[in-house]
C-alpha cells in the first residue's frame, strides 16, 4: 500500500521555491499575485455581464489590454488598475501591504 504524507502547502512551496525571501520563492509569489489579479478582474468583469470590449472602452483601453491583464500576460501600472476598477466596474481599489 502506497502511503502518501500530507504536506502544508507553505511547506511545499517552501520546498519548491524556497523560503520567503528567496529570489525564486519572490517570482513565484509575484506571478502568483498577478494571475490572482487577473482572475479577481476577470470574475469581476462577468458578474456585471461585461464584454472585455465592453470594460476596454469604459475606462479607455483595448480588448487585447484587458485580455492580457486576465490571462497574466502583461504588468499593469497602479493607475490603470485603479481606472479599470473604478471607471470600467463602478467600483473602488483598496491595497493591503503585509510586512
Amino acid at each position: 500500500m502506497n502511503k502518501t504524507k500530507i504536506v502544508d502547502f507553505d511547506d511545499h512551496l517552501d520546498s519548491e521555491y524556497g523560503k520567503r525571501g528567496a529570489k525564486t520563492r519572490e517570482a513565484f509569489e509575484e506571478s502568483f499575485e498577478a494571475f490572482r489579479l487577473g482572475i479577481m478582474l476577470q470574475e469581476l468583469r462577468k458578474n456585471q455581464g461585461m464584454t472585455q470590449e465592453q470594460l476596454a472602452q469604459k475606462c479607455g483601453t483595448t480588448k487585447t489590454y484587458i485580455s492580457r491583464i486576465e490571462n497574466n500576460a502583461s504588468d499593469i501600472r497602479l493607475s490603470t488598475l485603479m481606472r479599470i476598477i473604478r471607471d470600467g466596474l463602478g467600483g473602488h481599489l483598496k491595497l493591503n501591504v503585509e510586512i
